[in-house]
């Protein structure tokens, strides 16, 4: 198990790993990674240009096709918060009614900032007479309809992000997850700037983030996603944190990870996690993304490099590499911004030769 070390010797471990080291190491007990596509809610929420409903389904579409099993689709937040993300309602109705063609079972995402965020949510599948879990047919796929909230780890990031304490921020998390689970609806918490804040900078007291996961779950939600928003994480200190949380006795199965790629260490800090045991990734095609709250957090760590990475431990996804480089391709150009994912834009070049 690697150590949290000065950095120059924590590099100096890993440049002779032994043979096959993933396929291998006992601690490493499956080699099957779950990818969550955050592309069309956290990836799109900070464009500038406005994006169309079609453009919106027609991504999501796309991305069902790859063998992704879990998509963030919209945000249910009022649009003087976040306008890019206005088309919720619309985009949840839409997928409710005729969800895309899959090959597997989907869960489509949607976060929830409050109770009435939650209430538009269920006043959409109430009028189309759905329910969170919608059995599949000969030619659609089973699909379920989940919600993610979020809490920070900084009391600075907590109130410009969400204008109240981190108490208080719980304190309002509680009758979302209460009411969820009344409705069935399957809870993914998030917990914002734990590897760094952009007010209060990049040291965040592991153990602050560690007690936020396990209240999260205490409450009942299902899983929550450690968020580096701001990009500063570093491996010792990524490391540090998982120790952290596996000490407040919080299990792998339970958590996933969402990295941004601010200083190009997301794919460093993704390795510690699979050697630490974490099979739950967030990612963005094409490495959309960034926070409105955090100036200079470039994307999110792109799907293809993720995708990438892990097939070259030996590991499975379930998603196609090729497929998801075209998507995004296609997307970059549709926002007319560049594409920021390497390995997207070295397949795509690859196929074109």
């Amino acid at each position: 198990m690697i150590k949290s070390r000065p950095g120059w010797r924590f590099l100096s471990s890993l440049r002779a790993p032994p043979t096959r080291r993933f396929a291998t190491e006992a601690r490493l007990t499956s080699d099957h990674v779950r990818i969550v596509e955050v592309g069309p809610r956290d990836g799109l929420q900070n464009e500038k240009k406005s994006i169309s409903l079609e453009t919106k389904l027609e991504l999501i579409s796309k991305l069902a096709k790859t063998g992704v099993t879990t998509i963030e689709a919209g945000s249910f937040v009022p649009a003087k918060w976040v306008p890019q993300m206005a088309s919720t309602a619309e985009i949840c109705e839409h997928l409710l009614q005729t969800p895309p063609q899959s090959l597997n079972a989907i869960a489509y995402n949607y976060l929830v900032p409050n109770v009435k965020g939650l209430e538009g949510l269920i006043k959409v599948m109430d009028a189309t007479g759905a329910s969170a879990s919608t059995p599949g047919t000969k030619t659609t796929p089973p699909t379920t309809t989940e919600i993610s909230l979020f809490a920070a780890a900084t009391e600075a990031f907590s109130k410009a992000n969400t204008n109240c304490t981190i108490q208080e921020s719980l304190d309002r998390i509680r009758p979302i997850v209460a009411l969820a689970k009344t409705k069935d609806i399957r809870v993914r918490g998030y917990v914002s700037v734990a590897l760094g804040c952009p007010y209060e900078g990049p040291d965040v007291p592991p153990s602050k983030v560690a007690d936020i996961t396990a209240t999260l779950l205490e409450m009942g939600a299902d899983e929550v996603s450690v968020a580096d928003t701001t990009g500063m994480g570093t491996a010792p200190r990524t490391m540090e944190l998982l120790q952290a949380l596996k000490a407040a006795g919080i299990a792998n199965t339970d958590l996933a990870l969402h990295f941004h790629d601010t200083y190009g260490q997301a794919l460093v800090n993704t390795i510690v996690g699979l050697e630490h045991g974490v099979r739950i990734f967030d990612s963005s095609v094409g490495g959309l993304g960034g926070c409105p709250y955090s100036k200079g957090a470039t994307g999110n760590v792109s799907t293809e490099d993720l995708v990438h990475t892990i097939h070259g431990l030996g590991m499975h996804t379930g998603i196609d590499l090729e497929e998801m480089s075209r998507i995004g391709q296609w997307i970059s150009d549709e926002l007319g911004r560049p594409n920021e994912s390497r390995a997207g834009k070295a397949t795509i070049a690859r196929l074109q030769s």
